[in-house]
């Protein structure tokens, strides 16, 4: 983390550090109007609600579904991987990430604890806020220490799931079949966390070896920052308005 805080250190001096930010700023835009919307949509939450009996196959493309649109996931899951190189790593990090968000998804929803989805996504918003600021080294400058990055991923992705929960406690689930629906829904979140991961993964490979990688690295993960700063804002609105 020191090399890289070095090499960011050294490009923000650099007049090329402010190249590529309108473009960038332009597709993460796109994404954060997707992500005000993100939840589940209309003819979706009509069939959660009115779904009796076990429905295994629509209930994990639901899951599947609800994750690649999950824009705050997918922004937190970017960040966690972005220095990944090896896919050893990437596999704990993302195993870590999902028996976070499998535990609290599941016993969230079985056990019918309630909290109000503005804060919890507010939290997850500063997820993605606290991956953003790990990987540009500000830890290491501000306090001189590096948080276990395994643990803060294996924690947020408690609050991830419990996210996913709070949306569906919302939809009053028929006790029929229930405990069926939701492991496929789960299993669905899983591939759709697969699929959206190696999207970005392939993505990242191909970036990974231009030279443009190291000059536009720190700009990226600003943009992600800022929209954790938004994401969780925007709930925090939401929570003190509704």
């Amino acid at each position: 983390m020191t090399a890289v805080t070095h090499r960011w250190t050294a490009w923000l001096r650099t007049p090329a550090a402010g190249l590529g930010l309108g473009p960038l700023i332009l597709l993460f835009n796109g994404l954060l109007s997707a992500a005000f919307a993100h939840g589940v949509a209309d003819g979706d939450k009509g069939y959660i609600q009115e779904a009796s009996g076990l429905l295994f196959w629509p209930f994990l493309y639901l899951g599947a579904k609800h994750m690649v649109t999950g824009y705050d996931h997918l922004l937190f899951l970017l960040g966690v991987i972005f220095f990944l190189y090896r896919m050893k790593d990437i596999g704990i990090y993302v195993t870590l990430f999902a028996i976070g968000h499998s535990s609290t998804l599941l016993l969230g929803v079985l056990t019918d604890v309630s909290v109000s989805s503005y804060l919890v996504d507010a939290i997850i918003g500063l997820s993605v806020v606290y991956k953003a600021l790990d990987n540009m080294g500000a830890y290491q400058r501000w306090f001189g220490f590096q948080p276990n990055t395994k643990v803060a991923t294996l924690v947020f992705g408690l609050f991830h799931g419990f996210g996913l929960a709070t949306k569906l406690q919302d939809f009053n689930m028929s006790p029929d079949g229930l405990i069926g629906n939701l492991l496929a829904f789960n299993v669905g979140v899983e591939i759709g966390q697969l699929l959206a991961l190696g999207a970005i993964l392939i993505v990242m490979s191909f970036w990974r070896k231009t030279s443009s990688f190291w000059r536009h690295a720190y700009t990226v993960n600003v943009v992600v920052l800022t929209l954790g700063f938004i994401l969780a804002g925007y709930q925090l609105v939401g929570f003190f308005v509704a």
